[in-house]
């Protein structure tokens, strides 16, 4: 973090999606190394694992990890979330109350996170435009956190052929996805090596937390 500037932007300079909600510098230096030393204590349990596309078995360019009673993975068979890691076999660790509070402040009368999807990008690597619907429940908002390296993230409408709009998210960054534009689709096209360094190998840790099924009434 030291020694990086923050480029001036406003929500309000993005001509951007109903629901969709930007918050830069949500989380400020010192809660950003207590949440990076929190992600590393959960996957030394949890480690990154590389996910393979259904079908054809294409291997993501992101790895990934999970925390909560469910986690998201993909492979083969398919994308779908599970409460076990793919390859040791053991449930997820439990959400860090970091986390859940930050889910409380910026989705506020949710129901509480099931899953929280870690993925790591390295200098490589990015993700295509894609929507967040694997999720029984819908109505809950997506919240992402960033950390380390800034990502030039890409954001569009409910169908893959609307119009996108581009912008960095930088460490430290939360975004919000909700109401109209909760199946917005969204990717990331690069990872900016060297713009942070909370990360000691660079880098960038997206953190997104999800309510996976229908709250208990």
């Amino acid at each position: 973090m030291e020694g990086a500037k923050r480029q001036p932007m406003t929500p309000g300079s993005i001509a951007v999606a109903d629901g969709f909600g930007y918050h830069p510098g949500f989380l400020d230096n010192a809660e950003q190394m207590s949440l990076r030393d929190e992600i590393r204590s959960i996957l030394a349990e949890a480690p990154l694992f590389r996910p393979r596309m259904p079908r054809t078995g294409k291997l993501f360019s992101v790895r990934m990890s999970n925390c909560g009673s469910l986690g998201w993975v993909s492979d083969e068979a398919g994308y779908r979330y599970q409460p076990t890691h793919p390859e040791t076999g053991r449930a997820w660790p439990p959400i860090p109350a970091r986390l859940r509070e930050a889910w409380a402040r910026l989705a506020p009368g949710a129901p509480p996170p099931e899953a929280c999807l870690i993925n790591f990008y390295d200098a490589k690597a990015k993700m295509g435009l894609h929507q967040d619907r694997d999720e029984q429940d819908l109505s809950a908002p997506v919240v992402s956190l960033s950390l380390g390296d800034t990502a030039l993230f890409r954001l569009g409408g409910p169908k893959r052929n609307d119009p996108t709009r581009s912008f960095r998210l930088e460490s430290g960054d939360a975004m919000t996805l909700s109401g109209p534009a909760r199946l917005a689709f969204h990717g990331v096209d690069r990872i900016i090596l060297g713009a942070s360094t909370l990360l000691a190998q660079g880098g960038r840790i997206n953190l997104t937390l999800r309510r996976v099924t229908p709250a208990q009434v």
